[in-house]
């Protein structure tokens, strides 16, 4: 079977591969598919996901939506220097979390004693990368490609109310955690094949884990008074395998399919004063995830015209654990993606998605208790543009 030239493959990467709280706290999938594009290639893509997840807390009272929005930016340059070698540079910001929950709640918020102004339990963090990789191509059919990640990260946690007792109870009145932004390498290697007379493409990359030395400001506020500590915290964002596959099954028709696998079973997050006050506590981290994450999408695309395109795609995500950080209370998900292409030249399109998640249901988790709450019925939506140029 031989088919016309598609411009439909994976329309899928211009929405959010996860959910903001589905997954631990994968973002984006980190997929490398403009750097195997064909000859010289650039893109830049924004994606947005809103989610609502909100439940109960141990006494019954409703937590309120404690999901924060989101937007994801991405931007790749591929450059086939010559027939046998392609080198690329992809940006994304892989690993994040935002959750705030409201005031009104008393488990999750307390009153400041120095201001009187009652505050609430919030949390932030963000990750950007930067990939160069530098691929062999042998021939037509066969890259084998690899190089250097340097990825920055940061975070701001702040705990409050009667969620957070354990620490309350060695006490503590508030806790915040400020992390300031710490650059560090890590690297990805991979290896890709390709029949275009079929829309053949397979890929397989794998990403190290890249180890961050946080500078952290940390203070708690006690019944004697503040308490502040400047020290260092360790982090270390996980390592990933991506399997990508297309092909055509009839003519003007692909199915695709990703399979990734990130390795959170072990996470934490544990700033040096935050594990001194709860050192009785076994365990005690501010997240924690147990499980290793699986996520697969797949579906199918077709070109309409010559010039517009479209897929639809369904996903499923195994979680990282359960029961789960009240700052990131769902398990997986499962969801449902259509995209569609522009292309008004051969040489540009533009891309654009859609994607809705029921997100699992979770049993939430603090320093003092395996269960402060249940959050049940919950779902977000994602929105993807992007932006694509060859030259």
């Amino acid at each position: 079977m031989k088919l016309k030239t598609l411009s439909v493959a994976m329309i899928l990467a211009t929405v959010p591969m996860t959910g903001a709280f589905a997954a631990a706290m994968d973002r984006t999938g980190q997929s490398i598919s403009a750097f195997l594009q064909p000859g010289n290639y650039a893109e830049a893509g924004l994606s947005v996901l809103d989610a609502d997840v909100s439940g109960k807390d141990a006494d019954g009272n409703n937590t309120g939506d404690m999901a924060s929005s989101y937007h994801s930016a991405s931007a790749a340059l591929k450059i086939q220097a010559t027939d046998n070698i392609s080198v690329g540079l992809l940006f994304d910001q892989p690993f994040g979390a935002k959750a705030e929950y409201n005031t009104g709640d008393h488990n999750f918020s307390s009153i400041n004693p120095i201001t009187g102004m009652k505050e609430g339990t919030s949390a932030e963090v963000t990750t950007e990368n930067l990939t160069l990789l530098v691929g062999y191509q042998p021939n037509t059919n066969w890259n084998f490609y690899a190089g250097p990640v340097w990825q920055q990260a940061k975070g701001e946690v702040h705990l409050r109310g009667l969620a957070y007792g354990g620490a309350q109870g060695l006490g503590v009145g508030a806790y915040n955690a400020n992390m300031k932004n710490d650059d560090a390498w890590g690297w990805a290697a991979g290896v890709a094949y390709q029949k275009p007379e079929i829309a053949l493409k397979a890929s397989l990359t794998y990403r190290s884990k890249v180890e961050h030395e946080l500078d952290s400001h940390e203070n708690i506020m006690t019944g004697l008074g503040p308490l502040e500590l400047n020290a260092s915290t360790i982090v270390e964002t996980p390592q990933s395998v991506n399997l990508d596959f297309q092909t055509g099954i009839m003519e003007n028709t692909v199915a695709f399919a990703n399979v990734r696998w990130v390795n959170w079973d072990g996470f934490s997050i544990t700033p040096p004063m935050f594990k001194q006050v709860t050192a009785a506590i076994p365990n005690a981290t501010l997240v924690e995830y147990n499980k290793d994450q699986w996520t697969i999408n797949a579906g199918v695309g077709r070109k309409l015209t010559e010039k517009w395109s479209g897929t639809v795609s369904v996903g499923w995500d195994s979680g990282a654990g359960n029961p789960v950080s009240t700052l990131g209370p769902t398990e997986g998900y499962w969801s449902l993606g259509l995209g569609a292409q522009f292309s008004p030249a051969t040489n540009y399109f533009i891309q654009g998605g859609v994607k809705y998640f029921w997100l699992g249901d979770a049993q939430g988790l603090t320093v003092s208790s395996d269960n402060v709450g249940q959050f049940k019925d919950n779902h977000a939506i994602g929105y993807g543009l992007k932006f694509g140029y060859k030259f």
